[in-house]
């Protein structure tokens, strides 16, 4: 639901997938792990290989996932994941430094690529926003092929005041790393 678009990031793209492992955020905290196939193949497997798993099925793993799911739609957290995001963005843009190159994503998967003044990747100030946003209390991580982008992928419940903080604190980190 990170993306507020809807529950599987795959859907934005019209892909509908064959097989599909999930876990680590299923269960927040609790290890639980899933696979979801396409009927004939969940057929084909049962019938034709010899399985077995000593963690399938342990009932309380598979309530903490519940819960996971039943908190997600309660609180609406897809749709905060969308609002928060947009709006999140939004701030994104609107910082004044000429280092930021692009600001992408949807929902509450965003990217903030930084680049130099000839617009080529920042791989160096990537790293020292990414060390200074940690020393400020903020943990985000890089990506892409250069190592410029800076990873914001917030837990859903993020509210608009903690968006309000990333932005203050990346404002300030990004102001103290200006080439």
């Amino acid at each position: 639901g990170r993306t507020g678009e809807s529950l599987w990031g795959f859907e934005r793209h019209g892909v509908v997938p064959d097989i599909m492992t999930i876990g680590k955020p299923m269960g927040n905290g609790m290890p639980v792990a899933a696979t979801i196939l396409r009927p004939e193949l969940a057929e084909s497997f049962g019938r034709d290989v010899r399985y077995f798993n000593t963690f399938g099925g342990n009932p309380v793993s598979v309530a903490a996932a519940q819960a996971v799911l039943d908190v997600v739609r309660d609180e609406q957290l897809q749709h905060n994941a969308l609002v928060v995001g947009d709006g999140l963005r939004t701030q994104l843009r609107s910082l004044a430094d000429p280092g930021i190159g692009d600001v992408r994503g949807t929902g509450l998967f965003i990217g903030v690529e930084l680049v130099n003044s000839d617009g080529s990747p920042d791989e160096t100030r990537t790293l020292a926003i990414v060390n200074e946003l940690r020393r400020r209390h903020v943990l985000t991580a890089t990506s892409g092929p250069y190592n410029n982008v800076l990873k914001v992928r917030p837990p859903l419940p993020f509210s608009s005041t903690d968006g309000d903080r990333l932005v203050t604190e990346l404002d300030a980190a990004l102001t103290r790393h200006r080439g």
